[in-house]
């Protein structure tokens, strides 16, 4: 590891986060500013533990965000490359502040404490408070956690190279043909090293322009970079947003409906237009993502997108969504009841899906089926998310357009956390860390997924939600989250 004092250390920007964190923000504010909600951080490699060194920076630096605050020029970015994001709403993040003393809790929870600094134990996050004001911290707890542990517990790595590495992927996946978005901020080794790579495939991209390559870097989930190297931020939507939603209206049956609905209500229709499927499993979405889509989830002109609807009236009656009262209260779908409907399915406003859990070939030929028995008017893209590599991202395109779809990828860790052992070449492993919404609105928040390693939440919630849907376990060969990058 370099010892290079100069290099910068920790979140210094608030905009080093993804894209996803803020419309997903933009999304709270105007549908549920007054709900509460919890997060709390998982370790999927439970072995990989900090020493208290460790934990007193962690906490240093988390302590440090509540000095973050948008700046002017941050502000004109946002406005120049998101006009997807209202004025009301950046009206509201120019003002934000992040409260990490009111909102974080982190402890140590020492194996056996002998009081030295070498003492190891497992680190609890867990945040709380209002979910407008704690959606942001999500990031940055899981980019320092991982920084954390590469800069006092495994320091046998370098930065050498990760630049060269980092433009030859990207020259591989492009000769491919590949689309690929940089999506690495959560695990990256640290600040530096993410910096390098979005450089590296920068690089990449300017060489593959050149030689006439198909493929393309079409960008970076991480607002700050995309600012920094003069790219359009990327993202959509996350889990978080489905998760949130199911809970707060404590309907699971019609929660992904609701989400959908009330998405294409803040953006609008083809905007952001990628959908999450397993939040629930993709075999349960997939029957919400045939209905037609209401006559009311149509997001308002200008200003009011994003307006908070206690701030103000809906301006198109009681069925606007700009009203935050759910217009699910029951669970036979948000369509029933209401006659005004629009010709489109949520499949057709809506451009494409993305894969993030379980067998990808599966759900190439699950989606090839869906769109098979509804054909759409343009052909729809597969963005893959799921612990990619250039071999895997190869083979998903190879099947995907031979479905008859488009294939995109969003690479995160294998950018940012692709590391050797300077002593014996051997792989340092990343941490398989995760944060996600535990509740909201008092109720629990869960994800079950199209794999059974990546069930998250409250287990009575996660067993009876399963129960509700009939859902059918699934797990294949390479869903052991512990074992992720070995």
């Amino acid at each position: 590891m370099s010892s290079d004092g100069a290099l910068p250390e920790g979140i210094f920007s608030l905009l080093d986060t993804d894209l996803y964190k803020l419309t997903m923000q933009s999304a709270v504010l105007k549908y549920f500013p007054q709900v509460p909600v919890t997060y709390r951080l998982t370790n999927r490699t439970p072995g990989m533990k900090l020493n208290r060194l460790a934990f007193n920076w962690l906490q240093q630096q988390i302590n440090k965000l509540e000095h973050l605050k948008v700046t002017t020029d941050e502000l004109s970015f946002l406005r120049k490359e998101c006009p997807f994001l209202s004025e009301p709403y950046l009206h509201f993040l120019q003002n934000f502040e992040l409260r990490p003393r009111e909102h974080v809790k982190v402890h140590f929870r020492v194996d056996k404490d002998t009081g030295s600094n070498q003492d190891l134990g497992d680190i609890e996050i867990d945040t709380e408070g209002l979910w407008v004001d704690t959606i942001l911290y999500e990031i940055p707890m899981l980019a320092l956690t991982s920084e954390a542990y590469f800069k006092f517990m495994d320091r046998d790595w370098k930065y050498e190279g990760q630049l060269e590495k980092a433009k030859q992927k990207g020259m591989k996946l492009t000769e491919a043909g590949c689309m690929v978005m940089e999506f690495g901020s959560r695990r990256r080794r640290d600040y530096h090293t993410h910096d390098l790579i979005v450089q590296g495939l920068l690089q990449a991209n300017a060489e593959a322009v050149g030689k006439g390559h198909r493929g393309k870097i079409v960008g970076t989930s991480n607002v700050h970079l995309a600012m920094k190297h003069g790219v359009k931020p990327l993202g959509t939507i996350a889990h978080e947003w489905f998760m949130g939603v199911a809970a707060v209206t404590d309907s699971y049956m019609s929660a992904t409906e609701t989400a959908l609905a009330y998405w294409i209500g803040t953006f609008g229709k083809g905007v952001l237009a990628v959908a999450l499927t397993d939040t629930f499993g993709t075999e349960f979405f997939l029957k919400a993502f045939e209905r037609r889509v209401p006559a009311f989830a149509v997001a308002d002109k200008g200003a009011a997108t994003t307006l908070a609807s206690s701030l103000g009236p809906a301006q198109d009656g009681a069925h606007h969504l700009s009203s935050t009262d759910p217009p699910i209260t029951h669970n036979e779908g948000i369509t029933n009841g209401h006659t005004q409907l629009q010709q489109e399915t949520y499949a057709e406003a809506f451009t494409g899906v993305r894969q993030d859990s379980g067998d990808p070939l599966e759900f190439v030929k699950t989606m090839k089926a869906f769109y098979d028995k509804h054909p759409p008017k343009t052909k729809k893209t597969i963005t893959f998310s799921d612990s990619l590599n250039v071999e895997k991202c190869i083979e998903y395109k190879k099947a995907a357009e031979d479905a008859g779809l488009n294939a995109t990828f969003g690479i995160g860790t294998f950018f940012t956390n692709d590391f050797e052992r300077a002593s014996n070449g051997q792989k340092s492993k990343p941490l398989n860390i995760v944060m996600k919404l535990s509740s909201a609105g008092g109720k629990p928040a869960i994800k079950i997924s199209d794999n059974l390693g990546k069930n998250t939440g409250d287990t009575a919630t996660v067993e009876r939600v399963k129960r509700e849907f009939g859902y059918h376990e699934r797990d294949w060969r390479e869903g052991d989250e512990s074992k992720r990058w070995d």
